[in-house]
């Protein structure tokens, strides 16, 4: 919005904002001039197309809070109406990651961006790839999701996937499907035969979804990420665990699109080799 304009300039924006909050609100001159402490007169001259009159900032604040706008966007210096906290509301909110009934906000999410390209770090191995023996595995003793709904909420999603309606890269670091094909760390217990029945899914389902699924592995003693979904321009989320931190702001939603691709760049292993590193294996 222009910041240096001609007084009678702002004053018939400040007019048409007001006549238009308050038609939003539902309130008229006396109503209006009732909740804010003024004569219904004020309010009838600061609507008159007569006068090039702006209010005092007592009266502009007021009008601004019972209308449930801001004071810049009444006068001209903004073009969203919103209040600066309302607007932080929108741009950047954490909602629970309540890891239940197969997450249906983060399912709603990738549907939300269907047609752009979802880029994806994994907090562990993608959720839609794992088979129902790992996901039974996984799930058996998790505190707020059942194996039957990890597997209906990768189901689902896989067939989302496969729809090839959005591209959807993930970078993942090389020390998972490591420690996954070694059966250590995270993936301590899980059997050898669930692990090579894993790895030959991965590349069945690969084989049949690439060039739409691309995935990259990076070295993380060189770079690293925390597990973070850019769901295109759209918005922009980190996962805590508890929480997600979303992002719907262009600029920020931009920085981590710029932090993935510079993933990608750095990237060990081209979305092109998956299959040759999954080949190339040793599950012990």
């Amino acid at each position: 919005m222009a910041i240096n304009m001609d007084k009678r300039e702002r004053s018939a924006i400040f007019r048409q904002r007001l006549q238009d909050a308050m038609d939003r609100a539902g309130l008229n001159k006396s109503s209006l001039s009732e909740a804010i402490g003024v004569d219904r007169s004020t309010i009838s001259q600061l609507l008159s197309d007569t006068h090039a009159r702006l209010p005092n900032a007592q009266v502009i604040g007021e009008c601004a809070h019972t209308l449930g706008v801001s004071a810049d966007w009444l006068l001209g210096l903004s073009a969203r109406p919103e209040r600066a906290n309302d607007l932080l509301d929108v741009a950047l909110s954490m909602p629970e990651a309540a890891r239940s009934s197969a997450d249906e906000q983060l399912f709603a999410w990738h549907q939300e961006a269907t047609g752009y390209k979802i880029r994806h770090v994994p907090a562990t191995l993608p959720d839609f790839l794992k088979t129902p023996d790992v996901l039974r595995w996984e799930y058996q003793q998790h505190l707020g999701k059942t194996p039957d709904q990890a597997i209906g909420a990768m189901e689902e999603s896989l067939s989302w996937l496969r729809s090839r309606h959005t591209d959807y890269e993930i970078a993942m670091p090389l020390h998972e499907l490591e420690s996954f094909a070694a059966g250590t760390g995270y993936y301590a217990g899980l059997s050898k035969q669930i692990r090579k029945e894993q790895v030959a899914s991965w590349i069945e389902n690969y084989d049949h979804l690439y060039p739409s699924l691309r995935i990259f592995q990076f070295d993380a003693h060189q770079v690293f990420s925390a597990p973070l979904t850019v769901f295109g321009p759209l918005m922009a989320m980190i996962y805590l665990g508890r929480h997600y931190i979303v992002f719907r702001d262009s600029t920020r939603v931009q920085a981590m699109t710029n932090h993935f691709d510079w993933l990608i760049r750095e990237s060990s292993v081209d979305a092109r080799d998956f299959i040759a590193s999954l080949d190339a294996l040793d599950i012990r």
